[in-house]
């Protein structure tokens, strides 16, 4: 229990002065705590007394670096790709029904928060420049990613179009060829980008610049949005997956190998 210096009587103050003397018993911000309680508190980075009540913050501490912010940005345009593969499957099987809106709204989904957010404001403003002055190799390889990037956005404006209409009977299997190939090359774009491109980045930055970086792409990723980015792209591909029918990753699983 805490007392307040200021309670305690003449008989007790010559008790305390023993235990404080002794090691005991520590005063700190006016409160008289047990040695072994002051050092719990320390230990566990908590308040003592009335401070220890108040409740702290569910998200604090959340750290997440800018090169971990990139690829987890990758995962939900992953996810998306993963839907072009689906359905450009159903396109040519017929199997299954293609819902032309989910499709739009996965298109849109890919436009906004990769295109826009992710490839523009954060790769080619800050990521790629800073590749292509370290030169090397990856100089040129930058060159490749930003001509994949003009690609896949004039595929996201053939998608956007054909999925307008509300009919994809007459494009499925142009539409088909298309979303394969863009996730063909997206799949094999930000796997470069994991392993090749951001870590040489990472390399040219001190950690002060990178969380400085952090910080900055967390506020850019609030201005754009208006909220958490990923969070709510998160929430959009869950829907168009659930929408789809492509929700339950058991549907993923392969099947078992044949026999030798």
């Amino acid at each position: 229990m805490a007392l307040e210096v200021n309670q305690l009587n003449r008989r007790g103050a010559l008790a305390l002065a023993a235990a404080l003397a002794s090691g005991a018993a520590v005063s700190g911000g006016g409160l008289i705590l047990p040695a072994e309680v002051a050092a719990q508190a320390a230990k566990e980075k908590k308040p003592a007394g009335n401070e220890a009540s108040k409740q702290e913050d569910p998200g604090a501490g959340e750290d997440v670096g800018a090169t971990e912010d990139l690829m987890r940005e990758h995962g939900v345009l992953r996810r998306t790709l993963i839907v072009y593969s689906e359905v450009s499957q159903r396109l040519r099987s017929g199997a299954g029904k293609v819902d032309p809106t989910s499709l739009a709204q996965a298109a849109k989904l890919f436009r906004e928060f990769g295109e826009q957010y992710h490839e523009r404001t954060l790769e080619e403003q800050y990521i790629f420049p800073e590749v292509r002055k370290a030169g090397g190799p990856n100089e040129k390889l930058v060159e490749v990613l930003l001509s994949q990037h003009q690609r896949g956005r004039d595929i996201t404006d053939y998608i956007s179009s054909v999925t307008a209409t509300g009919s994809l009977t007459a494009v499925s299997d142009r539409l088909a060829d298309v979303l394969t190939a863009m996730a063909r090359m997206y799949q094999a774009h930000s796997a470069w980008e994991d392993t090749i491109i951001f870590p040489a980045w990472k390399k040219t930055q001190s950690k002060a610049r990178l969380d400085e970086l952090a910080e900055k792409f967390e506020e850019i990723e609030h201005q754009q949005f208006g909220k958490d980015g990923f969070d709510d792209a998160l929430e959009r591909i869950a829907q168009i997956e659930q929408a789809l029918g492509l929700a339950d990753l058991r549907n993923y699983t392969a099947s078992s190998p044949p026999r030798t």
